[in-house]
């Protein structure tokens, strides 16, 4: 197939854009700026910017599949809903049908009171992030060939924009921060563990799903923070903050968001190879180091 990947020079685009590439795909990776480095992974990148579809729908001409794996913080439903009637319109031009992967995540939830939530979880229309269910259900009545994933959150590889990644810069500073409720626990999924589950996800026909991609870790998120700020080299305490002095998204992810693969594990044979962030922490921490640096080169 021939796939048109968003956010394609992001933590996960890159990871998920390789892996289509390795398991045979022709990929084009948008971009909003020159990155020729994806062409070592045999990803083509094409230039675009997201909220201004006239630079970029050319671009789906040809294309069997859409990846989208970023959120447009400027707008980000209006965005998404662009791209949804870009496919549409494309559709309607040459009457190819294209299979549109939409990624939301975990967080999107919001408080629902569920244990272990799973695809079949209704979101909290009260989340700041529930918006992301309303497009989901949006595209659900499109007519669009799609498949929605939800990961959990992600850490692994250069970790750039991952909490993972702003724990170890934190913990190099001698700040470390803890936002919101000590108690809540989330679900994890390693960076090439989920683009594993794209590739899945784009071998299956048809499409309509959705799936939720994390592993079965059950830690709280301030024990992780502890195991990663001390492969960082921190062996002070954390400071504890309320959600609100951390950001929208902070605000958003306070509370408890434990979810369950079956459905993944069960449809796609997909299953997690690595275990848990804190099986080897300071693997992921050296990751990080380098990665920073070769952004920094």
């Amino acid at each position: 197939m021939q796939i048109l990947v968003t956010g394609a020079t992001g933590y996960a685009g890159r990871r998920v854009s390789a892996a289509l590439a390795r398991a045979g795909h022709t990929v084009l990776g948008l971009t909003r700026t020159t990155a020729d480095d994806l062409v070592a992974d045999e990803v083509t990148p094409v230039q675009g910017d997201l909220a201004r579809p006239d630079t970029w729908r050319h671009h789906l001409d040809g294309t069997d599949a859409v990846v989208h794996l970023v959120m447009d913080l400027n707008d980000p439903a209006g965005t998404d809903r662009a791209l949804f009637a870009e496919i549409a319109d494309a559709e309607k031009r040459d009457g190819r049908r294209r299979h549109l992967v939409y990624t939301t995540g975990i967080s999107s939830y919001g408080r629902t009171g569920v244990a272990l939530m799973d695809e079949n979880t209704p979101g909290n229309p009260e989340s700041p992030i529930g918006f992301r269910f309303a497009l989901e259900g949006e595209l659900a009545a499109s007519g669009l060939a799609h498949t929605v994933v939800r990961p959990g959150f992600l850490y692994g590889g250069p970790a750039t924009t991952s909490l993972t990644a702003q724990w170890f810069a934190a913990a190099e500073k001698g700040t470390p921060v803890f936002y919101g409720d000590p108690a809540k626990r989330w679900s994890w999924v390693h960076v090439d563990d989920l683009a594993e589950a794209y590739v899945r996800v784009l071998d299956r026909e048809p499409a309509g799903e959705v799936f939720v991609i994390a592993d079965d870790q059950r830690m709280t998120a301030l024990d992780v923070q502890r195991v990663a700020v001390r492969a960082a080299g921190f062996t002070g305490e954390i400071r504890l903050e309320p959600a609100e002095a951390g950001g929208i998204m902070q605000v958003a992810a306070d509370q408890d968001e434990l979810v369950s693969s079956a459905k993944a594990h069960r449809l796609l044979g997909w299953r997690p190879r690595h275990v848990s962030f804190t099986d080897a922490p300071q693997r992921h921490h050296r990751a990080w180091v380098s990665g920073r640096s070769r952004a920094r080169a």
